[in-house]
């Protein structure tokens, strides 16, 4: 196989398992509903939790996380076997990009009109793939703000806003930190509408409905 299928085979496997709608079909199956009706009108666990009960918000959230970690964990199987075409010297920027587009595809799957999560779980994820010490330095700062403030969008940003530090700290690479400001830049982006109700005092804290 060429280098360019090799490559293009790996884009599309990480984007169909990013894409995979596992809280929308957990609502579905569940409760009959479209799950981007309800809530925040994510996809992801948090308004799984808030609106179909803890089993699925969990389920949802483990599941997200695999697609994260199974499409960063398959692409170094894939560029470390004897008889991948792929430059060794493109291995940590090809890395990073299908790291990208599986959190992209979990916030943009073509199943749900480009209408899916918010990307936390999956980048956690691609995190644990990509250098595990930056995951859980970042997922700790998660859960600090999380006991501290019990608003999950908080926690979630700050985790974000923390990663080039962390990168930095566990792996001196510049092309991580700079997939760390472009990725977190995404997520951060997709948060826009918790950002709004963050600063007008109304965002919901965990144990809270939603509006």
């Amino acid at each position: 196989m060429t280098t360019a299928l090799i490559l293009g085979l790996l884009a599309l496997m990480s984007y169909l398992l990013g894409s995979i709608p596992t809280g929308y079909l957990l609502a579905k199956v569940l409760r009959g509903i479209d799950i981007r009706e309800y809530g925040s009108g994510s996809t992801g666990a948090t308004n799984v939790l808030r609106v179909v009960g803890k089993g699925p918000g969990l389920i949802t959230f483990l599941v997200d996380v695999g697609k994260g970690l199974g499409a960063v964990l398959l692409t170094r199987w894939v560029l470390g076997q004897s008889w991948s075409p792929v430059p060794a010297s493109w291995f940590e920027f090809v890395l990073l990009a299908i790291a990208f587009i599986a959190v992209l595809a979990h916030s943009k799957p073509i199943w749900l009109g480009w209408r899916g999560g918010k990307s936390v779980a999956t980048s956690l994820g691609v995190l644990l793939a990509l250098n595990a010490p930056t995951a859980l330095a970042a997922f700790a700062v998660f859960l600090v703000v999380l006991a501290a403030s019990r608003i999950v969008s908080l926690s979630s940003i700050t985790a974000t806003l923390s990663l080039p530090a962390w990168f930095w700290l566990f792996t001196q690479s510049w092309p991580f930190v700079g997939f760390s400001v472009i990725a977190g830049a995404f997520v951060i982006w997709r948060h826009q509408s918790n950002i709004q109700r963050l600063l007008a005092g109304t965002e919901p804290r965990l144990g809270a409905s939603e509006g």
